[in-house]
């Protein structure tokens, strides 16, 4: 008899199933970044919404970590207000809203440009909220 082992396990241990279950690059990539955020933002929140996306909220979504065949998606959610001045994003430029960096196997990660970026958005976040 099957149990649904997935109701009971919290965002966090979602994240670390997946990130186990990839068992690749992208896994050790998705793992990276998630410590990189952390870091970034110690008050953060784990999510796990849509079906299996891993998100990181601190007073509104900063960013998901969506894993497809060939990368590693890191969307922030309010992107295209976020200065970027490393030039970090490199997927879904056209949008008024989102912005995201496409991660692909071998790839280096610019940490203190994504650190600042992530900081920007949680800024952004807290500010968006006060006004209410």
């Amino acid at each position: 008899m099957a149990t649904s082992g997935s109701q009971t396990k919290t965002p966090s241990q979602q994240i670390d199933a997946r990130i186990k279950e990839l068992g690749d690059w992208r896994g050790e990539m998705l793992a990276r970044i998630r410590t990189i955020i952390k870091q970034a933002d110690p008050d953060v929140v784990e999510e796990w919404k849509w079906r299996g996306v891993p998100v990181w909220e601190h007073t509104g979504i900063i960013c998901t970590g969506e894993t497809y065949k060939a990368a590693v998606k890191m969307t922030f959610a309010k992107g295209a207000s976020l200065d970027d001045p490393s030039k970090l994003f490199n997927s879904s430029l056209d949008g008024n809203t989102r912005r995201a960096i496409d991660f692909h196997e071998g790839d280096k990660i610019n940490e203190k440009a994504l650190k600042t970026l992530i900081r920007a958005a949680v800024a952004l976040n807290s500010a968006k909220g006060k006004k209410k």
